[in-house]
């Protein structure tokens, strides 16, 4: 004998799926959530673990010992963040204007010369750019030929293109019903840029930024070629030396560098993204 469910009991029941179906999405977002905020941060706990255990289960030598020296890591490690975020800084003193700039009616027609100068710094192979930077420092008298600046010079050559194109992007893509209802409110072309414009381009920008990031670490590893300093001294080391517990740290720190500053480049990128973006 079938049993039919009247309207009430069939609204009880559709309703408590629904309640359900609600909890289990909200599960999965939790969990979702504490992945994207916790994975990256445990993955490199265990690889930074699992390569102190390394090091420390290799029989090393003195020459390994003294390469490996924790105050000369931390030196090193010093001056490949230096390297970075002077780089950074002043590539975002020259690329976001230019970027602003290429966007404005005015100059627009001269975009193409902007970008192709970004393209020509990113084009050239970063160690190609160093070797470059090394000889044209080198035959004027009063540049220094080695150490930080030649360095700093390339990487902002090397990681101008992906803050320039994301600003111009990021501007570009604002709806212009947003913009002329600002005009429309009497803001000026200025205030539309500072209030409007700028705050709806972020998240395109931050991602260029946090794309320049990633770029400085990996090729800072090469300023050691200069004179530079930083970790790809330890990599160099262990080719020189023969030593594979030297070149592995080297390498791996390196790696682990650049994916710390990729995941915190990305929580910065979050948090300032307007809400509703």
């Amino acid at each position: 004998m079938s049993t039919t469910l009247t309207p009430p009991e069939a609204d009880v029941g559709a309703r408590d799926r629904a309640i359900a179906e609600d909890k289990a999405a909200d599960s999965r977002a939790k969990r979702a959530k504490l992945v994207h905020y916790y994975g990256m941060p445990l993955f490199l706990l265990v690889v930074t673990i699992a390569l102190l255990l390394y090091i420390q289960g290799s029989e090393l030598d003195s020459i390994e010992t003294r390469a490996l020296a924790t105050d000369v890591q931390l030196d090193r490690l010093q001056q490949h963040l230096l390297l970075t975020g002077v780089s950074t800084f002043f590539v975002l003193l020259l690329a976001i204007p230019l970027g602003i700039a290429a966007t404005r009616p005015r100059v627009r027609r001269y975009a193409p010369i902007v970008i192709g100068l970004g393209n020509a710094g990113q084009a050239i192979p970063s160690l190609g750019a160093l070797a470059l930077l090394f000889f044209l420092f080198r035959t004027i008298d009063w540049l220094p030929s080695t150490g930080t600046i030649p360095v700093v010079v390339s990487l902002i050559a090397y990681s101008f293109l992906p803050i320039l194109r994301n600003t111009m992007v990021g501007l570009d893509q604002v709806d212009a019903n947003v913009l002329e209802a600002g005009r429309g409110m009497g803001m000026s072309n200025r205030l539309v840029l500072r209030r409007l414009e700028l705050p709806l381009a972020v998240p395109v920008i931050l991602a260029g930024v946090r794309t320049a990031l990633v770029l400085n670490v990996g090729t800072a590893a090469l300023a050691f070629l200069f004179g530079g300093g930083g970790l790809g001294e330890t990599i160099q080391a262990g080719f020189q030396l023969n030593r594979r517990p030297v070149l592995i740290f080297g390498a791996v720190s390196v790696a682990i560098l650049a994916l710390l500053v990729d995941y915190l480049a990305g929580l910065v990128e979050e948090f300032m993204t307007p809400r509703g973006l």
